[in-house]
């Protein structure tokens, strides 16, 4: 499966922006989808989750609250809906996809496909 992210941008702190990641591919409903993010001078950490269903969703503690996730399998898209934005949330926003076979969802590691990341930057 190929990921596209997009829909990243210049916001204020307390404003909202909405990502998407776009797949291609027949599978796409079989696969669990997560956002990273990596600021600048740091490593890329997880932001959310969703299961391959939507049955179930992660999130990261500093998130929890603002973002939500949510994936349309018949459109082949997974949503980051992000409100509340504070500047600690600037960075690029990476979407990836894999299969859920006992999926470690925080662990960048255990995904195979990545999309090529959207910058968000939240302004003070």
């Amino acid at each position: 499966v190929q990921l596209q992210a997009f829909g990243g941008g210049l916001v204020q702190a307390g404003g909202s922006l909405r990502l998407s990641c776009a797949a291609s591919g027949r599978t796409f409903s079989s696969y669990s989808m997560a956002w990273f993010r990596q600021a600048p001078g740091k490593e890329r950490e997880f932001v959310t989750a969703i299961r391959w269903s939507g049955s179930r969703t992660y999130y990261a503690d500093s998130v929890k609250g603002r973002f939500i996730i949510s994936k349309d399998n018949a459109k082949n898209t997974v949503y980051l809906q992000m409100n509340s934005l504070k500047p600690e949330d600037t960075a690029v926003y990476y979407c990836a996809g894999e299969k859920d076979y006992g999926l470690k969802y925080w662990e960048a590691t255990e995904y195979d496909y990545w999309g090529q990341g959207t910058l968000v930057t939240v302004s003070s």
